[in-house]
Parts: C-alpha cells; structure tokens; sequence
C-alpha cells in the first residue's frame, strides 16, 4: 500500500502491521477485478479508494473506542464498506456483513477467503427479515452503516439488531441537520437515543464527513422494522 494510507491510518492513531497493508492490497486487487464484470463501486483509482473507502471506513475511530468493541454488523454492506476496512485492522471484532444482493456475498466470501480472514461471515438477506431472527435480534455491541437511506429508515433497519447498552453509527455526508431532526422520533419509538453526532473532513480534502451515534437504551417494540420496504416508504 501508498506511504499515503500509512500516513493517513497515522494520522487517526490507528496501528498496523505489514501483513495487514497486505491485506488491504488484496482486497484492493480483488475488488477491480471483480467490479469489471458487476457494478461493486464507482470508485476504482487507486489512491481514491484508499480514501473514500478504506480511510472513510475507518475513521469510525473519531466517534467510537474499536478495541473495546467484541461484535458487529453491518448493515447493507455493499462490497464490504466499513466492515471489511474495520476487520482487518481490529481483527479480534467478530463481525457479520449483512447484504440483500446475493452476488455480492460472493464477492465478498472471496475477500474473505483471499485475505484469509476469520470471525467474519457474509449473510445474504434484508434487514427487515434478520432483525426478528433471535440469532441476530438485539446481539451487537455496534451495528454500522454506510447504506444510503434518510437516518429515520436507517435507524429502523439497524436499531432492532443493537443489544441494549450498544450503539448504531450512521456514516453520512454533506448537511445532515434536517435529516438528525427528521429522524429524532424514530430513534425515540425504536429504543434509542442520539449520543453524539461528529463532523470532519477527509484527510487533505474537502470531503465533509458525519457520524450519528445512537445509543440503544431500550429493547426495540418487536412489530419493528416493519415488513419489506415499509421502513422507507413511509418513516416513523
């Protein structure tokens, strides 16, 4: 990997070692390789990826202490955006990647098995239908996501997966303040509170970036998330 990343994971206090910029290699190499025959990401230079994905993924670091972290998911992964940048670089976190787009899984099991990476697995399936599942309900110490959808929806999703005393880490960007005020009643119904909401740029860019912290206070009513498209149709 660039002098750059390693500059850059320096910058946000992050350790690494040599076997884990190797890794981050790999699954650069694999990503290319597969976004030429399906549509993984729009992002493909190399030092833009570096940034706008692995550096983007991991500056989770700003708003939440990883190493005291033991489990997470994330929620509509896409091509393994954060949770594959986290694992590798906080390997002791048990982590599940949860997609609804089958062929994406795959490409993801082979990220997985190319980096040669444990304590991780790749679930195919929505939201709406793994959050009643006991096995996933209410079984995370943190549950991220960089999915596109206004933060009432995303908190729908991903809220009914967070154990209580957990937390709910929205990746957004650009002006947030009507979306945060839009979705404080639906974080309230779905047991949760905002703890924190932290602003910054991109390393040597004018990328604005913001995290939404939301602490799960208490259990999630189990009529949420509500069936198949419901969550975005019509927010809480």
């Amino acid at each position: 990997m660039s002098k750059k990343f390693e500059n850059m994971l320096c910058e946000f206090g992050i350790s690494y070692t040599d076997e884990m910029l190797s890794q981050f290699q790999k699954y650069y190499d694999v990503l290319i390789e597969w976004n030429k025959v399906m549509n993984l990401t729009g992002i493909t230079e190399y030092e833009e990826v570096i940034l706008k994905h692995f550096i983007d993924s991991l500056s989770i670091v700003n708003v939440m202490d990883m190493n005291a972290i033991s489990n997470m998911i994330d929620i509509g992964t896409g091509a393994g955006f954060p949770g594959i940048p986290i694992k590798i670089i906080f390997p002791h976190i048990k982590v599940t990647l949860l997609d609804s787009l089958n062929k994406r899984i795959k490409f993801l099991n082979a990220v997985i098995e190319e980096l040669s990476i444990v304590n991780i697995n790749a679930v195919h399936g929505r939201a709406e239908e793994f959050a009643k599942q006991k096995e996933y309900r209410e079984k995370y110490e943190l549950c991220v996501s960089r999915a596109v959808a206004n933060l009432a929806s995303l908190s729908e999703y991903c809220l009914p997966f967070v154990d209580i005393g957990g937390n709910f880490v929205s990746y957004k960007s650009g002006d947030i303040e009507e979306e945060l005020n839009n979705s404080r009643k639906a974080v309230k119904i779905l047991g949760g509170k905002v703890k924190n909401v932290s602003k910054f740029q991109l390393p040597a860019t004018d990328i604005t970036r913001s995290f939404v912290v939301i602490s799960k206070i208490k259990k999630t009513d189990f009529k949420y998330p509500r069936r198949a498209g419901i969550p975005t149709k019509e927010p809480l």
